[in-house]
């Protein structure tokens, strides 16, 4: 049986630092107190209600740090499953320059599920033989597609012919748009409406006229 492998030690603290003689110690406001041994130094961060820390044992001599270090972990764990969270994959969908309505339906309703997730859509229309000669066909696939998700995609790359492919990708706007629009829409009163910018932005309640913003605008 493959045993599962031992999680990596953390660092030297408090009591496992007394193998050490002395040494440099560093407040918790990153201030250098200056080479103490080590019993007092452990006395300095017990009478704080913190912790010493080793944070270089290569150093001669060692160097210590005075931290709440409960709270470190915390915070350094926090920062990895944000940093995680916050990864952007591309989601990739493929079409045809003669790609029937009924399917680029579903190719949209995809390409909103992937954006709406937080992902970028990368859309390729794929030419066979002759079809190439006439990429206009496939652009105006990708135009109907990035026209329909203009209230919540940004083009990051315009259509672009690479071979015997256009590709396209789409960038999502910031989350939350949508619902932006719904609460404002809950609060108007007297029948008034929120006009659509084509952002995901709300307008304020106290214009009554403005004009549309084109797709060339965005």
């Amino acid at each position: 049986m493959r045993r599962s492998p031992r999680p990596e030690p953390g660092p030297e603290i408090n009591g496992r630092l007394l193998k050490y003689r002395e040494l440099r110690v560093v407040d918790s406001e990153g201030v250098q107190v200056g080479i103490l041994p080590t019993r007092q130094a452990l006395s300095m961060a017990q009478e704080v209600g913190f912790d010493l820390v080793l944070i270089s044992a290569t150093a001669q001599p060692p160097v210590a740090k005075i931290i709440d270090f409960g709270k470190h972990k915390y915070l350094e764990g926090k920062l990895g499953r944000d940093k995680k969270s916050k990864q952007q994959e591309i989601k990739g969908i493929k079409i045809s320059p003669r790609i029937a309505e009924h399917d680029i339906q579903v190719a949209i309703r995809k390409a909103r599920t992937f954006l709406t997730e937080g992902d970028k859509v990368r859309v390729v229309c794929v030419f066979k033989a002759r079809e190439v000669t006439h990429p206009e066909l496939g652009r105006k696939k990708l135009e109907v597609i990035s026209n329909d998700l203009l209230e919540i995609a940004n083009v990051e790359r315009t259509p672009t012919l690479d071979g015997k492919m256009m590709v396209m990708i789409l960038l999502p706007k910031q989350a939350g748009g949508a619902k932006k629009n719904v609460k404002a829409q809950d609060k108007q009163d007297n029948g008034q409406t929120v006009q659509d910018n084509r952002d995901g932005q709300d307008n304020p309640p106290d214009v009554t006229q403005q004009p549309p913003v084109s797709a060339q605008e965005q």
